[in-house]
Protein backbone atom coordinates (compact mmCIF):
# COMPACT_ATOMS: atom_id res chain seq x y z
CA UNK A 1 0.00 0.00 0.00
CA UNK A 2 1.22 3.52 -0.84
CA UNK A 3 2.63 5.30 2.21
CA UNK A 4 1.76 9.02 2.34
CA UNK A 5 3.01 11.40 5.01
CA UNK A 6 1.71 14.97 5.48
CA UNK A 7 4.08 17.13 7.53
CA UNK A 8 2.09 19.98 9.07
CA UNK A 9 -1.60 20.59 9.83
CA UNK A 10 -2.01 24.21 8.81
CA UNK A 11 -4.43 25.36 6.13
CA UNK A 12 -2.72 23.46 3.31
CA UNK A 13 -2.05 20.29 5.27
CA UNK A 14 -5.61 19.84 6.53
CA UNK A 15 -7.08 20.47 3.07
CA UNK A 16 -4.77 17.83 1.60
CA UNK A 17 -5.77 15.46 4.37
CA UNK A 18 -9.46 16.10 3.75
CA UNK A 19 -8.96 15.20 0.08
CA UNK A 20 -7.20 11.94 1.00
CA UNK A 21 -9.84 11.06 3.58
CA UNK A 22 -12.65 11.57 1.07
CA UNK A 23 -10.75 9.35 -1.39
CA UNK A 24 -10.30 6.73 1.38
CA UNK A 25 -6.55 6.95 0.90
CA UNK A 26 -4.66 6.12 4.13
CA UNK A 27 -2.11 8.69 5.26
CA UNK A 28 -0.07 9.76 8.26
CA UNK A 29 -0.38 13.34 9.54
CA UNK A 30 2.49 14.69 11.64
CA UNK A 31 1.92 17.93 13.51
CA UNK A 32 3.54 19.70 16.45
CA UNK A 33 0.16 20.04 18.16
CA UNK A 34 -2.90 17.82 18.41
CA UNK A 35 -5.00 20.62 16.93
CA UNK A 36 -5.42 22.80 13.85
CA UNK A 37 -5.12 26.54 14.54
CA UNK A 38 -7.13 29.26 12.83
CA UNK A 39 -4.00 31.32 12.25
CA UNK A 40 -5.68 34.06 10.21
CA UNK A 41 -8.13 34.75 13.06
CA UNK A 42 -5.55 34.97 15.85
CA UNK A 43 -5.72 38.77 15.93
CA UNK A 44 -9.15 38.27 17.48
CA UNK A 45 -7.77 35.90 20.10
CA UNK A 46 -4.90 38.22 21.03
CA UNK A 47 -7.25 41.22 20.92
CA UNK A 48 -9.73 39.97 23.45
CA UNK A 49 -12.70 39.03 21.26
CA UNK A 50 -13.35 35.43 22.35
CA UNK A 51 -11.78 32.70 24.45
CA UNK A 52 -8.30 31.83 23.20
CA UNK A 53 -9.09 28.13 22.81
CA UNK A 54 -12.01 28.88 20.50
CA UNK A 55 -9.43 29.48 17.79
CA UNK A 56 -8.38 25.87 17.40
CA UNK A 57 -10.01 22.55 16.64
CA UNK A 58 -8.69 19.13 17.55
CA UNK A 59 -7.45 17.17 14.55
CA UNK A 60 -9.47 14.21 15.77
CA UNK A 61 -12.58 16.31 15.05
CA UNK A 62 -11.38 17.13 11.54
CA UNK A 63 -10.30 13.60 10.60
CA UNK A 64 -12.65 10.88 11.84
CA UNK A 65 -11.77 7.90 9.63
CA UNK A 66 -9.57 5.06 10.86
CA UNK A 67 -7.41 5.38 7.73
CA UNK A 68 -5.85 8.53 9.23
CA UNK A 69 -2.85 8.09 11.52
CA UNK A 70 -2.21 11.21 13.60
CA UNK A 71 1.19 11.73 15.20
CA UNK A 72 2.11 14.55 17.54
CA UNK A 73 5.72 15.37 16.76
CA UNK A 74 7.83 18.29 15.57
CA UNK A 75 9.40 17.74 12.14
CA UNK A 76 13.12 18.59 12.05
CA UNK A 77 14.39 17.15 8.75
CA UNK A 78 13.24 15.64 5.44
CA UNK A 79 15.55 12.81 4.40
CA UNK A 80 14.86 12.48 0.69
CA UNK A 81 17.49 9.81 0.12
CA UNK A 82 16.01 7.46 2.74
CA UNK A 83 12.46 8.78 2.11
CA UNK A 84 11.83 9.58 5.74
CA UNK A 85 10.32 12.50 7.59
CA UNK A 86 12.41 12.96 10.72
CA UNK A 87 10.87 14.29 13.92
CA UNK A 88 12.06 14.88 17.45
CA UNK A 89 10.32 11.69 18.57
CA UNK A 90 10.66 9.38 15.59
CA UNK A 91 11.23 8.69 11.90
CA UNK A 92 8.38 8.24 9.43
CA UNK A 93 9.03 6.50 6.09
CA UNK A 94 7.07 7.55 3.03
CA UNK A 95 6.50 6.73 -0.61
CA UNK A 96 5.18 10.26 -1.12
CA UNK A 97 5.41 13.27 1.20
CA UNK A 98 3.44 16.49 1.49
CA UNK A 99 5.38 19.29 3.19
CA UNK A 100 3.10 21.89 4.75
CA UNK A 101 5.16 23.16 7.69
CA UNK A 102 4.14 26.81 7.47
CA UNK A 103 6.30 29.81 8.15
CA UNK A 104 8.57 31.50 10.68
CA UNK A 105 8.91 35.21 11.49
CA UNK A 106 11.12 37.36 9.25
CA UNK A 107 13.05 39.96 11.25
CA UNK A 108 14.97 41.57 8.36
CA UNK A 109 18.16 41.78 10.40
CA UNK A 110 16.72 44.35 12.83
CA UNK A 111 18.83 44.15 15.98
CA UNK A 112 16.93 43.02 19.07
CA UNK A 113 13.62 42.50 17.26
CA UNK A 114 13.48 38.73 17.75
CA UNK A 115 14.53 38.98 21.40
CA UNK A 116 12.33 41.83 22.59
CA UNK A 117 9.15 41.65 20.52
CA UNK A 118 6.09 39.44 20.82
CA UNK A 119 4.97 37.69 17.62
CA UNK A 120 1.41 36.71 16.73
CA UNK A 121 2.16 33.23 15.38
CA UNK A 122 0.05 30.66 17.23
CA UNK A 123 -2.61 30.02 19.84
CA UNK A 124 0.03 30.19 22.55
CA UNK A 125 1.58 33.45 21.32
CA UNK A 126 -1.91 34.97 21.09
CA UNK A 127 -2.45 33.92 24.70
CA UNK A 128 0.93 35.39 25.63
CA UNK A 129 0.15 38.75 23.97
CA UNK A 130 -3.30 39.03 25.52
CA UNK A 131 -2.02 38.14 28.99
CA UNK A 132 0.93 40.51 28.64
CA UNK A 133 -1.32 43.46 27.73
CA UNK A 134 -3.65 42.74 30.63
CA UNK A 135 -0.68 42.58 33.00
CA UNK A 136 0.77 45.85 31.70
CA UNK A 137 -2.52 47.69 32.05
CA UNK A 138 -2.89 46.31 35.57
CA UNK A 139 0.67 47.46 36.39
CA UNK A 140 -0.23 51.00 35.33
CA UNK A 141 -2.57 51.25 38.29
CA UNK A 142 0.40 50.72 40.63
CA UNK A 143 3.01 53.15 39.24
CA UNK A 144 1.14 55.36 36.72
CA UNK A 145 3.92 54.73 34.17
CA UNK A 146 2.21 55.44 30.86
CA UNK A 147 4.56 53.18 28.91
CA UNK A 148 2.48 50.32 30.35
CA UNK A 149 -0.40 51.67 28.24
CA UNK A 150 1.58 52.17 25.01
CA UNK A 151 1.48 49.36 22.43
CA UNK A 152 3.69 49.36 19.33
CA UNK A 153 2.75 47.04 16.47
CA UNK A 154 5.39 46.70 13.76
CA UNK A 155 4.10 45.90 10.28
CA UNK A 156 0.98 47.07 8.45
CA UNK A 157 0.06 44.03 6.43
CA UNK A 158 -3.11 42.05 7.15
CA UNK A 159 -2.01 40.69 10.51
CA UNK A 160 -0.78 44.00 11.90
CA UNK A 161 -3.74 46.04 10.69
CA UNK A 162 -6.33 43.52 11.84
CA UNK A 163 -4.64 43.31 15.24
CA UNK A 164 -4.61 47.07 15.86
CA UNK A 165 -8.25 47.27 14.76
CA UNK A 166 -9.11 44.57 17.28
CA UNK A 167 -7.16 46.34 20.03
CA UNK A 168 -9.14 49.54 19.57
CA UNK A 169 -12.37 47.67 20.27
CA UNK A 170 -11.00 45.73 23.25
CA UNK A 171 -8.81 48.21 25.13
CA UNK A 172 -11.58 50.66 26.16
CA UNK A 173 -13.42 47.73 27.76
CA UNK A 174 -10.21 46.59 29.46
CA UNK A 175 -9.66 50.10 30.80
CA UNK A 176 -13.21 50.27 32.12
CA UNK A 177 -12.76 46.92 33.86
CA UNK A 178 -9.53 48.08 35.50
CA UNK A 179 -10.71 51.58 36.36
CA UNK A 180 -8.29 53.30 33.95
CA UNK A 181 -9.40 56.36 31.93
CA UNK A 182 -9.78 54.97 28.43
CA UNK A 183 -8.18 58.00 26.81
CA UNK A 184 -4.79 57.13 28.34
CA UNK A 185 -3.74 54.16 26.22
CA UNK A 186 -1.93 54.54 22.90
CA UNK A 187 -1.56 52.18 19.93
CA UNK A 188 1.07 52.92 17.28
CA UNK A 189 1.31 50.97 14.01
CA UNK A 190 4.76 51.40 12.44
CA UNK A 191 5.41 50.48 8.80
CA UNK A 192 8.53 51.01 6.67
CA UNK A 193 6.57 51.04 3.39
CA UNK A 194 4.67 54.11 2.19
CA UNK A 195 1.22 52.52 2.66
CA UNK A 196 -0.66 49.95 4.72
CA UNK A 197 -2.32 46.77 3.41
CA UNK A 198 -0.20 46.34 0.25
CA UNK A 199 -2.55 43.66 -1.13
CA UNK A 200 -5.35 46.22 -1.50
CA UNK A 201 -5.96 49.17 -3.80
CA UNK A 202 -4.91 52.71 -2.88
CA UNK A 203 -8.57 53.62 -2.40
CA UNK A 204 -9.09 50.83 0.14
CA UNK A 205 -5.81 51.60 1.86
CA UNK A 206 -6.98 55.18 2.35
CA UNK A 207 -10.35 54.05 3.72
CA UNK A 208 -8.71 51.61 6.12
CA UNK A 209 -6.29 54.26 7.37
CA UNK A 210 -9.13 56.71 7.96
CA UNK A 211 -11.22 54.16 9.87
CA UNK A 212 -8.33 53.16 12.10
CA UNK A 213 -7.25 56.73 12.78
CA UNK A 214 -10.80 57.62 13.73
CA UNK A 215 -10.67 54.74 16.22
CA UNK A 216 -7.49 56.26 17.65
CA UNK A 217 -4.63 54.28 16.07
CA UNK A 218 -1.50 56.28 15.26
CA UNK A 219 -0.42 54.93 11.87
CA UNK A 220 3.17 55.74 10.92
CA UNK A 221 4.12 54.76 7.37
CA UNK A 222 7.53 55.45 5.76
CA UNK A 223 8.95 54.80 9.22
CA UNK A 224 11.73 52.24 9.62
CA UNK A 225 12.52 50.42 12.83
CA UNK A 226 16.29 50.11 13.21
CA UNK A 227 16.67 48.53 16.64
CA UNK A 228 14.55 47.16 19.45
CA UNK A 229 15.44 46.92 23.11
CA UNK A 230 13.39 45.95 26.13
CA UNK A 231 10.63 48.58 26.29
CA UNK A 232 12.08 50.69 23.44
CA UNK A 233 11.73 50.90 19.65
CA UNK A 234 14.39 52.89 17.78
CA UNK A 235 13.40 54.57 14.51
CA UNK A 236 15.55 55.60 11.56
CA UNK A 237 14.75 59.26 12.30
CA UNK A 238 16.49 58.95 15.67
CA UNK A 239 13.24 58.93 17.64
CA UNK A 240 12.86 56.35 20.39
CA UNK A 241 9.36 55.08 21.22
CA UNK A 242 9.14 53.75 24.77
CA UNK A 243 6.52 51.04 25.19
CA UNK A 244 6.03 48.03 27.43
CA UNK A 245 4.27 46.07 24.67
CA UNK A 246 6.02 45.56 21.31
CA UNK A 247 4.40 43.21 18.80
CA UNK A 248 6.03 42.29 15.46
CA UNK A 249 3.83 41.29 12.50
CA UNK A 250 6.12 42.54 9.74
CA UNK A 251 6.85 39.49 7.63
CA UNK A 252 7.40 35.74 7.34
CA UNK A 253 9.77 33.27 5.76
CA UNK A 254 9.36 29.54 5.24
CA UNK A 255 9.98 27.02 7.98
CA UNK A 256 13.79 26.51 8.07
CA UNK A 257 13.40 22.73 7.82
CA UNK A 258 13.19 23.05 4.02
CA UNK A 259 16.50 24.83 3.56
CA UNK A 260 18.18 22.70 6.21
CA UNK A 261 17.02 19.59 4.36
CA UNK A 262 18.71 20.68 1.13
CA UNK A 263 15.73 21.76 -0.94
CA UNK A 264 16.30 24.40 -3.62
CA UNK A 265 14.79 27.49 -2.03
CA UNK A 266 14.12 31.13 -2.86
CA UNK A 267 15.30 34.09 -0.80
CA UNK A 268 12.56 33.55 1.78
CA UNK A 269 13.46 29.90 2.28
CA UNK A 270 10.51 28.55 0.30
CA UNK A 271 11.13 25.37 -1.68
CA UNK A 272 10.77 25.85 -5.42
CA UNK A 273 8.02 23.77 -6.97
CA UNK A 274 6.85 22.95 -10.49
CA UNK A 275 3.42 23.43 -12.03
CA UNK A 276 2.14 20.33 -10.19
CA UNK A 277 3.40 21.57 -6.78
CA UNK A 278 6.18 18.99 -6.67
CA UNK A 279 9.58 20.00 -5.36
CA UNK A 280 11.90 20.64 -8.31
CA UNK A 281 14.37 18.41 -6.45
CA UNK A 282 12.15 15.37 -5.95
CA UNK A 283 8.93 14.37 -7.71
CA UNK A 284 7.86 12.30 -4.69
CA UNK A 285 7.73 15.38 -2.46
CA UNK A 286 4.94 17.96 -2.81
CA UNK A 287 5.35 21.33 -1.09
CA UNK A 288 2.45 23.64 -0.33
CA UNK A 289 1.39 26.80 1.48
CA UNK A 290 3.95 29.13 3.02
CA UNK A 291 6.66 26.53 2.33
CA UNK A 292 6.21 26.64 -1.47
CA UNK A 293 7.75 29.04 -3.94
CA UNK A 294 5.29 28.90 -6.84
CA UNK A 295 5.72 31.57 -9.48
CA UNK A 296 2.75 33.26 -11.08
CA UNK A 297 3.18 36.17 -13.49
CA UNK A 298 6.92 36.02 -12.85
CA UNK A 299 6.87 36.29 -9.05
CA UNK A 300 6.21 33.93 -6.12
CA UNK A 301 2.68 33.81 -4.77
CA UNK A 302 2.12 35.53 -1.40
CA UNK A 303 1.77 33.34 1.72
CA UNK A 304 -1.98 33.41 2.29
CA UNK A 305 -4.47 30.97 3.76
CA UNK A 306 -6.69 30.93 0.68
CA UNK A 307 -3.77 29.94 -1.56
CA UNK A 308 -2.58 27.33 0.95
CA UNK A 309 -6.02 25.67 0.95
CA UNK A 310 -6.08 25.68 -2.86
CA UNK A 311 -2.59 24.18 -2.97
CA UNK A 312 -3.53 21.49 -0.47
CA UNK A 313 -6.48 20.37 -2.58
CA UNK A 314 -4.58 20.35 -5.90
CA UNK A 315 -1.41 18.79 -4.49
CA UNK A 316 -3.43 15.96 -2.94
CA UNK A 317 -5.21 15.39 -6.26
CA UNK A 318 -1.85 15.26 -8.03
CA UNK A 319 -0.24 12.98 -5.48
CA UNK A 320 -3.09 10.49 -5.86
CA UNK A 321 -2.80 10.70 -9.66
CA UNK A 322 0.98 10.22 -9.57
CA UNK A 323 0.68 7.19 -7.29
CA UNK A 324 -1.74 5.62 -9.79
CA UNK A 325 0.22 6.55 -12.90
CA UNK A 326 -2.48 9.01 -13.99
CA UNK A 327 -2.20 12.51 -15.46
CA UNK A 328 -1.66 15.33 -12.98
CA UNK A 329 -3.13 18.84 -13.32
CA UNK A 330 -1.43 22.24 -13.23
CA UNK A 331 -2.03 24.37 -10.18
CA UNK A 332 -3.89 27.51 -11.22
CA UNK A 333 -4.11 29.95 -8.30
CA UNK A 334 -7.27 32.00 -7.89
CA UNK A 335 -7.30 35.14 -5.75
CA UNK A 336 -10.96 35.08 -4.79
CA UNK A 337 -10.72 38.17 -2.65
CA UNK A 338 -8.91 39.80 0.25
CA UNK A 339 -10.69 41.09 3.34
CA UNK A 340 -9.22 42.94 6.30
CA UNK A 341 -11.20 43.39 9.49
CA UNK A 342 -10.67 46.74 11.23
CA UNK A 343 -12.34 45.70 14.45
CA UNK A 344 -15.40 43.66 15.27
CA UNK A 345 -17.89 45.30 12.93
CA UNK A 346 -16.07 46.93 10.00
CA UNK A 347 -13.49 46.11 7.38
CA UNK A 348 -12.20 46.73 3.87
CA UNK A 349 -11.40 44.50 0.94
CA UNK A 350 -12.55 43.05 -2.34
CA UNK A 351 -14.51 39.98 -3.36
CA UNK A 352 -14.64 38.75 -6.95
CA UNK A 353 -13.13 42.03 -8.10
CA UNK A 354 -15.66 44.20 -6.26
CA UNK A 355 -14.52 46.57 -3.53
CA UNK A 356 -16.28 46.69 -0.18
CA UNK A 357 -15.74 48.61 3.03
CA UNK A 358 -17.36 49.43 6.36
CA UNK A 359 -20.04 47.15 7.81
CA UNK A 360 -20.60 45.13 4.57
CA UNK A 361 -16.90 44.24 4.55
CA UNK A 362 -17.12 43.28 8.22
CA UNK A 363 -20.02 40.95 7.48
CA UNK A 364 -18.18 39.47 4.49
CA UNK A 365 -15.19 38.77 6.73
CA UNK A 366 -17.40 36.90 9.17
CA UNK A 367 -19.00 34.90 6.36
CA UNK A 368 -15.55 33.92 5.09
CA UNK A 369 -15.07 32.12 8.40
CA UNK A 370 -18.22 30.09 7.78
CA UNK A 371 -16.94 29.19 4.32
CA UNK A 372 -13.66 27.89 5.72
CA UNK A 373 -15.34 25.94 8.50
CA UNK A 374 -17.58 24.33 5.87
CA UNK A 375 -14.51 23.34 3.84
CA UNK A 376 -12.95 21.93 6.98
CA UNK A 377 -15.84 19.73 8.05
CA UNK A 378 -19.16 20.66 6.51
CA UNK A 379 -22.22 21.42 8.62
CA UNK A 380 -20.75 19.55 11.58
CA UNK A 381 -17.81 21.97 11.80
CA UNK A 382 -19.88 25.08 11.15
CA UNK A 383 -22.35 24.12 13.87
CA UNK A 384 -19.58 23.39 16.35
CA UNK A 385 -17.75 26.69 15.85
CA UNK A 386 -20.30 29.22 14.59
CA UNK A 387 -21.74 30.26 17.95
CA UNK A 388 -18.36 31.14 19.46
CA UNK A 389 -16.50 32.56 16.48
CA UNK A 390 -18.97 34.04 14.02
CA UNK A 391 -21.34 36.92 14.63
CA UNK A 392 -24.97 36.30 13.71
CA UNK A 393 -26.55 38.89 11.45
Amino acid sequence: MTSIVIAGAGYGGVMAGRKFEKAMQPFTLINKHSYHQFITWLHEAAGGRHRIDDYKVELSEVFRQSIVTQIKDEVTFIDRQQRKVIGKKGEYPYDYAMIALGSAPEFFGIKGLAEYSLQLRSIETARQIRTHIEQQFTAYREDQDETHLRIVVGGAGLTGIEFVGELMDWLPDLCDRLGIPNNRFEVQNIEAAPAILPALSENLQTKAKKILEEKGVRIRTNTKITKVEADAVYLESGEVVHAKTIVWTGGVRANPVLKNSGFTCDGRGRAKVNAYLQSIDDERVFVIGDCASFESAGRPLPPTAQLATQMGDVAATNLLALSKGEQMVHFQPKILGTLASLGRDVGVGFIAGMQTSGTPAGIAKELSKVKYLWQLGGLRMVTRNRRSLVREY
